[in-house]
């Protein structure tokens, strides 16, 4: 069993930035590709970005693409979203998950072992 706590949200100014992090126990998850997702009221799970599980290949939903990176430190069991040029339409509960299934890396159905979530508010 795994279990990941993610971190770090807040609450910042538009164009401000924050740093999510997601810690993992339980066992070794170097070997998993993982995501970050968002969710506002009402909505569902919207996909943010991924990571492959060697960190050579990063995706990125259109709208956060060249302000949002996503990392990861395998000796640490870490996982980590920096956010920068924050904006009041990024304001949203944030969650980190592993990628458990073959499938695209958008879809929250191939994800399993999600985090409790962490809440970005951005003001205008």
């Amino acid at each position: 069993q795994v279990q990941l706590v993610d971190s770090g949200g807040g609450s910042v100014q538009a164009g401000g930035s924050l740093r999510l992090s997601c810690v993992a126990s339980g066992r070794p998850v170097n070997n998993y590709a993982m995501g970050w997702f968002r969710q506002t009221p009402g909505k569902e799970r919207e996909w943010v970005a991924s990571i492959n599980w060697s960190g050579s290949n990063l995706y990125y939903e259109d709208s956060v693409k060249g302000r949002f990176t996503i990392s990861r430190d395998d000796p640490k069991n870490s996982f980590y979203l920096q956010m920068s040029s924050l904006k009041p339409e990024d304001t949203a509960v944030y969650y980190c998950a592993l990628k458990l299934h073959s499938g695209t890396y958008y879809e929250a159905q191939n994800y399993g072992y999600w985090g409790q979530g962490t809440q970005v508010t951005v003001s205008s």
